[in-house]
């Protein structure tokens, strides 16, 4: 999700996404302002990235300069001060920012927030908020609490999409308040592989033309020129389900039309989001560029839509 009228007046389809600068980012988002863009990504604090043309990118100070206070009593085994897969969206005058706070491989984790009113780190209304905790889970969950997205229904209902691996994908609905679980709002799954490990995770789901679209990462990150992710996709009529490929099978069984498996050049394209301008849009992931010893390096192209609505990257 974003501020779309932030990119207003943009033809994705027509723009050169030669990417140059610093683009080594791992679980990249975008939001823009004024004409500035902004890319958040995985790293110590949050890292961010911005540019002036979507071309061109520079590094930023990081959102946080250490582990937000409250994160120890739910993370208690984090010792280094990376911060994972953020997620921006600008909703009623304010830049909501979801992120993850995790130990590798373990679902003792916790979704936080942080808001913003102005992305520019030269204006006075600039300043992150932490305005902590949104949901956690512990060893003793079927659930990872990482990977967090932010969609609006097309109600106008803010919902929570996110998970990795455990039991899947989950989705719950929350409060427009404070923008955390509604109370006694039900922990859904969505989407799941069936199988151990249950390879899938971060979620993003955007809707288009009568449909709900989840976007989500298939198999292994983190591994450089060894990764096997993958990005897949499903719809469906309702925000909460179900899901199905393009050959009708539900990704609560297994389902995923697989868009972009990576190539020689780019290995393991994953953690996707998905904007729009008009009529074109844009998909934007990180990929271990087998020229740089497997760094992950930032992606953005434009996405295409067949006459059936299904998503390509052609």
């Amino acid at each position: 999700m974003f501020n779309s009228e932030g990119f207003a007046g943009i033809n994705f389809y027509h723009m050169v996404w030669d990417l140059k600068g610093d683009l080594i980012a791992h679980d990249p988002v975008l939001a823009k302002e004024g004409n500035k863009w902004y890319a958040f990504h995985t790293g110590e604090g949050i890292q961010v990235k911005s540019s002036d043309d979507g071309i061109h990118w520079k590094q930023e100070k990081p959102i946080f300069s250490a582990l937000p206070g409250w994160a120890k009593q739910y993370v208690p085994e984090k010792t280094e001060e990376s911060i994972w897969a953020p997620d921006i969206s600008f909703y009623n005058g304010t830049y909501y920012l979801y992120y993850s706070v995790s130990t590798f491989g373990k679902n003792t984790s916790a979704i936080g927030l942080v808001t913003n009113t102005s992305l520019d780190p030269d204006s006075p209304e600039y300043g992150w908020e932490d305005q902590g905790y949104v949901i956690h889970s512990a060893a003793s969950d079927q659930y990872n609490a990482i990977d967090a997205n932010l969609i609006m229904d097309q109600e106008g209902n803010p919902w929570l999409n996110f998970g990795s691996f455990w039991s899947g994908i989950k989705l719950i609905r929350l409060d427009p308040e404070t923008m955390k679980p509604a109370s006694g709002a039900e922990l859904m799954t969505i989407a799941s592989r069936m199988e151990e490990p249950n390879t899938i995770e971060a979620p993003f789901i955007i809707h288009r033309n009568g449909f709900y679209y989840q976007f989500v990462s298939f198999d292994f990150c983190c591994r450089g020129t060894e990764s096997t992710y993958k990005i897949a996709v499903g719809r469906s009529k309702n925000i909460a389900g179900p899901y199905e490929d393009r050959n009708g099978v539900s990704m609560l069984r297994g389902g995923g039309t697989v868009i972009d498996p990576g190539c020689d050049r780019w290995i393991g394209p994953g953690h996707c989001a998905v904007y729009f301008s008009g009529d074109s849009s844009i998909l934007v992931n990180h990929a271990y560029d087998s020229l740089l010893e497997g760094k992950p390096h930032l992606q953005i192209r434009p996405l295409y839509w067949d006459d059936d609505g299904w998503p390509s990257l052609k």
